[in-house]
C-alpha cells in the first residue's frame, strides 16, 4: 500500500480564519485517510485556534518535515515559522508582523513541494494588504507562487465538484482586460486548462468551453470583435493540437448548460465573468487550483473572514476540499510524488 502523502498546509492570516479552518479540518478523519498534514505556521496562533474551537487535538513542533510521519494520531505537526505576539495577530486587524509571516510560510512551504519533500501545498487565505505593508507586493498568492516557481506559464482555476472555471486574466482592473486579451495569452490559458483538468479528471481529452469577452459574442462585430480576431482563432490553434475547446460561447447563458453539453472545465477572460457562477454554485466548498506549476497547489477559495475571526464558526469546507484535491492531483502521475514518498 503506498505511503500517503505529506501536504504542507499553510496557516494564512493569523488574524483571520486561517488557523481556526486548519484546526477544525485535521480533525476530519478524511484528511488523514488521503495525506499527512503538515501545518507551517506559528504555534501561539495555533494554539488560540484550538482554545476558540475547543479542540481536543494536540500541536507538535518539528524541525524537519519528513518527521511530520511520525507525529502520534490526535496531534497536529507544525513547522513553526514565527514567534507572533498577541498585538501581531489581534483578530481582524492585518499586521506588518503578521504579513511578513504570511510571506515566509509560503515561500517555505514552496521549496519543500520544489525539493520534493512534501507532495503538494495547500494554502489558507492571506490578506495581500498586510504582504504589501511588509514590503512583498503581489496580487496574490498566485503570482508569488509563479516567481517562486521561476515560471509566467500559469492559470488560476476554481473547481468544485459540478463547475470548473479558469482565467485568462485574473486580478486586473476591468478596464485593462480588453488589452490583456491576446491570441497567445488565450491559447496559452486553453492549454494550460487542459493539462491540469486531465490531472485533477484523469481524462486524457477534457472538453473545455471557451467564453467570449463581449455579451453575445460580440454580435457581428456590433459590441466588438476581440472574439473573431483574438479569441476564435485561439480556440482553432487549440483545436488543431487535439484539444476538445469549444468557443467562444456568450458567457450570459454557457453555464445553464456546462454539466447538460459535458464540459470539463470553462475559460472565463475575466475574473468576475467566471467566478461569479463558480461561487454561487461552490460557495462553501470551492478549492483555488493553480496550474501550469511544477508542483501542486491549492486553496481555500474565499478570504480572511475578518468578521468571524476568533469566533470558531467558519467553515471548514473549502480547506477540507483543497487538501482532497491536492491528494488527488499527487496520485495522478504528478512528476514529484514519486519523490515525495507518495509511491
Amino acid at each position: 500500500m503506498p505511503k500517503r502523502p505529506i501536504i504542507a498546509i499553510t496557516m494564512g492570516d493569523p488574524c483571520g480564519i486561517g488557523p481556526e479552518i486548519i484546526i477544525k479540518a485535521l480533525r476530519e478523519p478524511e484528511v488523514a485517510a488521503v495525506c499527512v498534514p503538515l501545518v507551517i505556521g506559528d504555534r501561539r496562533a495555533l494554539e488560540r485556534a484550538l482554545s476558540v474551537c475547543t479542540s481536543p487535538l494536540n500541536i507538535q513542533e518539528i524541525a524537519a518535515a519528513e518527521e511530520a510521519r511520525g507525529v502520534p494520531d490526535g496531534t497536529i505537526p507544525l513547522l513553526a515559522l514565527s514567534q507572533l505576539t498577541e498585538t501581531d495577530m489581534a483578530y481582524g486587524a492585518p499586521s506588518v508582523a503578521a504579513g511578513d509571516a504570511v510571506y515566509r510560510y509560503i515561500c517555505h512551504a514552496a521549496q519543500l513541494c520544489l525539493e520534493g519533500t512534501v507532495a503538494a501545498m495547500t494554502t489558507a487565505p492571506i490578506s495581500k494588504e498586510a504582504m504589501h505593508r511588509a514590503g512583498h507586493d503581489y496580487p496574490g498568492h498566485t503570482e508569488l507562487l509563479a516567481e517562486l516557481c521561476g515560471t509566467d506559464d500559469f492559470v488560476m482555476m476554481l473547481a468544485g465538484d459540478q463547475l470548473r472555471v479558469s482565467l485568462v486574466t485574473i486580478h486586473e482592473a476591468l478596464a485593462d482586460v480588453p488589452r490583456l486579451i491576446t491570441f497567445d495569452t488565450v491559447l496559452r490559458t486553453i492549454r494550460i486548462t487542459a493539462e491540469g483538468v486531465a490531472r485533477l479528471t484523469g481524462k486524457a481529452q477534457p472538453k473545455l468551453a471557451v467564453l467570449a469577452l463581449n455579451p453575445h459574442c460580440g454580435e457581428g462585430g456590433k459590441f466588438g470583435r476581440e472574439e473573431a480576431t483574438i479569441i476564435g482563432p485561439a480556440i482553432m490553434a487549440a483545436r488543431l493540437e487535439g484539444i476538445a475547446a469549444d468557443g467562444p460561447l456568450s458567457a450570459d447563458t454557457l453555464f445553464h448548460f456546462v454539466r447538460q453539453e459535458g464540459y470539463d472545465a470553462v475559460v472565463a477572460m475575466y475574473h468576475d465573468q467566471g467566478l461569479i457562477p463558480l461561487k454561487m454554485l461552490h460557495f462553501d466548498d470551492g478549492v483555488n487550483v493553480t496550474l501550469g506549476l511544477p508542483i501542486v497547489r491549492t486553496s481555500v477559495d474565499h478570504g480572511t473572514a475578518y468578521n468571524l475571526a476568533g469566533r470558531g464558526i467558519a467553515s471548514e469546507k473549502s480547506l477540507l476540499a483543497a487538501i482532497r484535491m491536492a491528494a488527488g492531483m499527487v496520485q495522478h502521475s504528478f512528476p514529484l510524488a514519486q519523490a515525495a514518498g507518495f509511491s
